[in-house]
């Protein structure tokens, strides 16, 4: 008793994550019961969205009670909108939402962060006024927890607010189809985030799985794991982190390397958590729309955004650029709402300059881009599908790169440790020492190699193998799950890694 009270208690340590034994040991028991609860609509809503509350409460613990308070608060004022006929009344419920969701994401994410900004402004202007009372403001600081994808739920809620006020959807009759909407445990803490449009006609319908859609929920929770569990973690462990950790030990031909490293690794770790969050809801009947598209296959950065995260990247295109203006008011103003829409891209990341500076890169290549498709549009397409085969190379060599050089910002601990990682790669790289690279981490080299593979494998073969195990008899795809799970207790080095957007 004591064992399983401890199962279903919260532990800062050991938050459940799709990769653990707990997770694989706790879904099976629920699937039974869902099965069981499969023509009764009322008990299986109920049976869910408490499962996906437990699931939160072993993410974040007590904090799933902002959970049923986005829950709550969004039905109440979405169903008041539905009844209100009034422009401006509509509009100040839509005001009140999201002052609640931003309100929840500005106390919990960006506190502190706001409060050393202002302070620092107004201890700058102190210093030039001669105000020393001024000049030696210090901060309030507090000790905030940041409850696990509080980002993801809010913004999902918003974009209820939003479509609803568009009258692009009916409002939900019932409050737990709309906590069932905004809880549901595949997708709750790290996305993708769905829209309610997609997701909410689903709800009620009696969950069908064909045996063609049992293979592919399969392949993709298998494909998910190895992405994450072997590549992304063994890499991350025994090779990026000690580059990231400490540039200058290293060479600069070691730090591209860790660049590149680190760039497979947030793609296999994120769209690793995407692939099973979407095969796990296609096990349950629910189909989510794709979130990652090969992306550095992409021969332009903004076709790169129409592939990397699709989840977020055309949330942020509908209910921000769109509403501010998008392309719909001249060419500058374009310009400045990809800058807009992408530096707030970059602060949804996290709470730090360096996110900003992120978002402000690919807010300038996407601005670039679009002036030189306006000025330029022989030479150049929105994505490599419209152009020759050598020029499409070249653009997914050019893209590739100007993406990894995002890429070392946002991992780095600090701007001044992303420069340094950049100093040694233009000034020390030293590539005589390759081999003795290979030589010395064979491993992360070989993973390496294969991640890279896979992802610029041709969609014809991607397509095949998934055919491959769609269509295998179940004894067979039984044997692939135990073959998956065998390789990833081989392969783990250390406790199960939290997944990296966990932290978003």
């Amino acid at each position: 008793m004591s064992r399983i009270i401890e199962q279903l208690t919260y532990d800062p340590g050991a938050p459940m994550l799709f990769g653990s034994g707990l997770f694989l040991f706790v879904f099976t028991a629920f699937l039974v019961v869902y099965l069981l609860l499969r023509k009764n609509t009322t008990g299986r809503l109920l049976y869910v969205a408490a499962f996906s509350l437990y699931f939160y409460y072993k993410s974040s613990g007590l904090w799933f009670a902002l959970l049923l308070i986005t829950a709550t608060s969004d039905f109440i004022i979405g169903g008041r909108m539905h009844r209100t006929a009034s422009v401006a009344a509509r509009k100040a419920l839509v005001v009140l939402s999201l002052a609640v969701n931003l309100g929840m994401l500005a106390y919990f994410k960006y506190y502190n962060f706001l409060v050393d900004m202002i302070c620092g402004l107004i201890g700058e202007a102190g210093r030039l006024l001669g105000v020393e009372s001024l000049a030696n403001l210090a901060p309030l600081h507090y000790d905030i927890f940041l409850p696990v994808g509080v980002s993801f739920f809010t913004f999902q809620s918003i974009s209820y607010i939003l479509d609803l006020y568009r009258r692009r959807i009916e409002p939900v009759g019932k409050w737990i189809d709309y906590l069932f909407f905004v809880s549901f445990f595949p997708q709750l803490v790290a996305g993708p985030i769905i829209r309610a449009r997609d997701f909410i006609p689903q709800i009620r319908r009696r969950p069908e799985v064909s045996r063609e859609e049992f293979g592919e929920g399969l392949f993709l929770v298998v494909c998910g794991l190895l992405k994450k569990g072997v590549i992304s973690d063994y890499i991350s462990l025994n090779f990026v982190d000690r580059i990231f950790d400490a540039p200058t030990l290293y060479t600069g031909l070691e730090n591209l390397i860790g660049v590149y490293g680190y760039a497979l690794q947030i793609y296999c770790d994120f769209s690793g958590y995407s692939d099973m969050a979407i095969g796990i809801a296609l096990l349950l009947g629910f189909r989510f729309n794709i979130n990652f598209d090969s992306p550095y296959c992409s021969a332009t950065i903004t076709e790169f955004w129409r592939r990397w995260h699709i989840s977020l990247s055309s949330w942020l295109k509908d209910y921000l650029y769109i509403s501010l203006g998008g392309n719909r008011r001249g060419r500058i103003r374009t310009y400045v709402n990809l800058m807009i829409t992408m530096l707030l891209g970059g602060l949804w990341h996290g709470a730090s300059f360096r996110f900003i500076l992120w978002g402000g890169l690919h807010g300038v290549s996407l601005a670039v881009h679009k002036w030189a498709m306006s000025r330029f549009p022989r030479a150049f397409k929105a994505d490599g599908a419209q152009m020759p085969l050598w020029r499409k190379l070249a653009g997914i060599l050019l893209t590739f790169h100007l993406v990894c050089l995002g890429w070392i910002f946002f991992r780095a601990p600090s701007a001044s440790i992303g420069f340094d990682v950049l100093k040694q790669i233009f000034t020390a790289f030293h590539p005589e020492v390759f081999l003795q690279f290979v030589g010395g981490y064979p491993t992360v080299s070989l993973l390496m190699l294969a991640g890279f593979l896979f992802h610029f494998m041709p969609r014809r073969l991607d397509l095949g193998l998934r055919s491959i195990v769609t269509r295998s008899p179940l004894i067979v795809q039984a044997l692939i799950l135990v073959a998956v799970i065998f390789i990833l207790v081989q392969m783990k080095s250390a406790g199960v890694q939290p997944f990296i957007y966990f932290q978003f």
